[in-house]
């Protein structure tokens, strides 16, 4: 980033969710229901950037949501949300789900990126802070976060 805006790090916001995963959140395949999880999703990206930004956000778009693999009832389910990319008043925040076995090894089910907008006092998209990259494996993927946010950009101007 080389703007004079203030600069915060992607472990400053990194945020970690469990659930243990009871017969209410199984489909009809007894399996965990892909909106139950959506749901956890969000709330966990809403909660990474707004940590990050230090305000109301607002979900924009759902940019990419794989469903890898299964969870059934009585798993340990694990979410961990962290800021990826960042533009003036949007946030890019990647959410890995994985299982996490009795042993404590995790296995990912699902990957999904996420693009907030924050909040000012009166429900307008503002400035928020730029991301200070410490590891190669942050910089790879805020050069990822760049492509994709360039293709979200050609997506809007194609279909509007």
């Amino acid at each position: 980033m080389d703007d004079k805006r203030t600069l915060k790090t992607v472990n400053s916001s990194r945020t970690e969710q469990i659930q243990i995963l009871m017969p209410e959140h199984i489909n009809g395949s007894k399996r965990l229901f892909g909106g139950k999880l959506m749901e956890w999703i969000d709330v966990v990206a809403a909660v990474t950037a707004r940590r990050h930004c230090n305000m109301d956000v607002t979900t924009a778009a759902v940019d990419n949501l794989q469903f890898k693999s299964a969870a059934y009832v009585n798993s340990t389910v694990i979410l961990i949300g962290q800021v990826t990319y960042v533009g003036n008043t949007s946030m890019e925040v990647r959410v890995d789900t994985y299982i996490e076995m009795l042993s404590g090894k995790r296995i990912l089910i699902n990957r999904a990126y996420l693009v907030l907008v924050a909040l000012d006092d009166g429900g307008h998209p503002c400035r928020v802070p730029g991301l200070l990259l410490e590891t190669d494996e942050e910089r790879a993927e805020w050069q990822a976060g760049e492509r994709r946010n360039a293709l979200r950009k050609q997506r809007r101007n194609e279909n509007f």
